[in-house]
């Protein structure tokens, strides 16, 4: 008798969002998974899930995937090739690989990766191939070092109060971040205290964002003044009286010389800098001193410049003011990633690392690609490339570069992807990929607490392969060091590494479908003390000697470090607009995009329409632009063809262009990352994605 395939099981969603949702996969009776569902048993994603997730069969079954491998046959880039066999394209990878090394040295293959899969085994297991073989190391910047330092240069630990409780909070201040379209469980549990309590919600932006529409009130100021908006709060809540002073005592590490420093950081001195009006800053700072259970949300958004640093940092420090963090609702959240202690020695092999092998920039991947000295570190050309879970010539910044780069014909590329994406296109030698719902994998959620099973729930179609097949039989054909980890199954390296982390087995972990991994009340609050030596809260901050969760291991300090300011205060280290560049323009994410996943959809694409820049009308008009009309957007990188569309609501001197369109949806092909700077943000790196400065000229 045949066997009936299950109406539905569990997963977790593997994409590159802090929300990390607990999934309900059904099937129709034939097998084909029908729909996604958010958990309604886990007390974070409750139930609620994005709408491109609960769509993700139109993905999974899209007419475009990937199902062969396939070989180039035409020009880089024109996207001709000819079907070949695994073992055909395997061997061929091999002996490109081995002959780059045989000429230049090891690190001249370089294993690019980046979050396209959030699941531990499939995406990090690249890094076995690496230190087994001593590739080029790679330096992760392109989307949290300049959050994380902030943050961690106050709490000292990437960790804080639970995020469910925001729907215990009077008052939840999110803050540089869009929920609604890029983690929308923060808005289930802001709204449930909003329904429950009355608690308000304040959202502070550079423009009228999805989740501002559904706040109490918003607060929309221009692009890199964060820390001048949260230092006149904090100017406000010493002067009239809402510091808690025994708080800051205990907890801080320098109370007055924070409380003289913001003497002259009045709301007049902010207006100035952040567009606001004083009345509009001092409502926002009596409203945070008089609700003291006051969850702060800050997200990554408003980090994405080169002060990104010092604005999380300020805005972080508004909560050791208040003394927020004693209450159940209160203190100020980013991350949780300090909360995992993971033992991922099978899956990364981090024992046999050199540190001497250099770890190029994954940001500076135009520039190291067109032979840059300083971008490769002093070492030998990047002769050969195996990239996974990563689409580099659309979502990495300065595309132009990137482009010329993967175009050189001594460059042997190799691309595992489920479609033919830009990336793809310039490649030799692309693999199909499986998807999250085709193989096993583990995940962990870096906005709330759990450690969570992605189990296989379909069998892929033929052809598509898993990560760590391709990472095994590569390894296998070039020689590289044994390590046990390649002969793991993926359902074997999440056991070994649930044993060995003390978190249980894969059979626990089945049973239960995820571990609550939250720590006590006390902990969370940090009410035994911050994650310093001193145990304070620190409003000194350490730039360029203080700890961090992503810092160059050789060392390195980026950018002009020296002069970021000790005390929370405004840097002008931003991309200023000026005569020739009179917008700053933030490249934020599309709701129904994430990153460059879910462009390739038809319900997405249809649901954002076009590439577009958003401006404020009467800044539109001066310069002869008609709302809808065709536009040229520029700098010195580069120039992009799109549409202008009106928008009152965006700060002003500012441009907005939501989500990372495919390259061919522009006119002329070029995507909204020819604009984008690489250059390393102080004091640990990273790329400053929303701080760029164009001109906007009709066509």
């Amino acid at each position: 008798m045949t066997q009936q395939p299950p109406k539905s099981t569990f997963s977790a969603c593997p994409h590159d969002c802090p929300s990390t949702c607990a999934l309900e996969v059904h099937f129709y009776p034939h097998g084909d998974v029908r729909r996604l569902n958010g958990a309604k048993d886990n007390a974070y994603t409750a139930g609620v899930i994005c709408a491109k997730v609960a769509r993700y069969p139109e993905r999974l079954y899209h007419p475009d995937r990937l199902l062969k491998p396939l070989r180039r046959t035409g020009k880089k880039g024109e996207g001709r090739f000819e079907e070949i066999s695994w073992d055909a394209a395997l061997d061929l990878i091999a002996e490109k690989f081995l002959a780059a090394e045989a000429e230049f040295g090891a690190e001249s293959v370089w294993p690019y990766h980046y979050a396209g899969t959030m699941g531990m085994v499939q995406r990090d297991s690249i890094h076995r191939l690496r230190h087994t073989k001593g590739y080029s190391r790679q330096f992760d910047s392109f989307c949290t070092n300049m959050a994380w330092t902030g943050y961690v240069a106050g709490t000292g630990k990437l960790a804080g109060p639970d995020p469910r409780e925001m729907a215990v909070s009077d008052q939840i201040v999110i803050w540089g971040t869009n929920p609604v379209a890029t983690q929308v469980n923060v808005m289930t549990h802001a709204i449930a205290a909003r329904k429950k309590r009355g608690a308000r919600i304040i959202v502070v932006d550079v423009y009228e964002t999805e989740t501002m529409k559904q706040a109490d009130i918003g607060i929309i100021l221009k692009p890199g003044t964060d820390a001048a908006l949260a230092c006149a709060v904090m100017h406000v809540l010493f002067r009239d009286g809402h510091a808690d002073r025994d708080y800051l005592e205990t907890y801080t590490d320098s109370p007055a010389e924070l409380e003289a420093h913001l003497k002259t950081k009045t709301p007049e001195w902010a207006a100035s800098i952040t567009g606001l009006d004083v009345s509009r800053i001092e409502e926002l700072a009596q409203l945070i001193g008089s609700v003291k259970k006051t969850y702060f949300r800050l997200g990554y958004g408003f980090t994405r410049s080169r002060n990104g640093a010092v604005g999380m940092h300020a805005a972080s420090s508004i909560a050791a003011v208040t003394g927020c963090w004693k209450e159940e609702g209160g203190g100020a959240f980013h991350n949780n990633g300090a909360i995992y202690q993971l033992n991922k020695e099978m899956i990364e092999a981090g024992s046999l690392k050199d540190p001497a092998v250099r770890a190029l920039d994954q940001s500076l991947v135009g520039r190291i690609l067109t032979g840059d000295e300083a971008a490769l570190l002093g070492g030998p050309p990047v002769k050969a490339m195996l990239i996974q879970n990563t689409n580099p010539v659309s979502v990495a910044p300065e595309q132009d570069l990137i482009k010329q780069g993967f175009a050189r014909e001594d460059l042997f590329t190799v691309v595992h992807e489920h479609f033919l994406t830009e990336t793809a296109q310039m490649a030799d030698i692309v693999l199909p990929a499986t998807q999250f719902l085709e193989h096993d994998d583990l995940y962990k959620g870096g906005g709330h607490q759990y450690l969570m099973l992605g189990p296989k729930a379909v069998e892929p179609p033929e052809g598509p392969k898993e990560n760590i097949f391709v990472i095994n039989e590569i390894a296998r054909r070039v020689d590289s060091k044994p390590h046990p980890g390649f002969d793991m199954s993926a359902r074997d390296h999440i056991d070994w590494l649930l044993r060995n982390s003390n978190y249980g087995t894969l059979a626990d972990l089945e049973a239960g479908k995820w571990i609550d991994l939250q720590p006590d009340f006390e902990t969370a609050h940090y009410l035994n003390g911050f994650g310093h030596a001193d145990g304070k809260f620190h409003f000194k901050a350490d730039w360029g000697h203080s700890s961090a969760p992503n810092k160059p291991e050789d060392g390195t300090i980026f950018g002009p470090w020296q002069t970021m300011p000790e005390l929370p205060d405004q840097w002008d280290s931003i991309e200023l607009a000026d005569e020739q560049h009179p917008f700053r323009l933030v490249t934020s994410p599309a709701r129904s995009f994430l990153n460059s996943t879910f462009n390739e959809t038809d319900s997405s694409k249809k649901k954002e329409g076009r590439p577009e820049v958003w401006m404020r009308p009467e800044e539109a008009e001066r310069f002869g632009i008609e709302d809808g009309a065709k536009v040229k957007m520029g700098n010195r990188r580069g120039v992009v063809t799109l549409h202008a569309r009106y928008v009152a609501t965006v700060a002003p001197g500012t441009v907005i262009s939501e989500g990372i369109w495919p390259n061919d949806a522009f006119e002329d092909g070029r995507g909204i990352n020819t604009l984008t700077g690489a250059d390393p943000v102080a004091p640990y790196g990273g790329a400053a994605f929303h701080d760029t400065a164009v001109w906007v000229r009709a066509v």
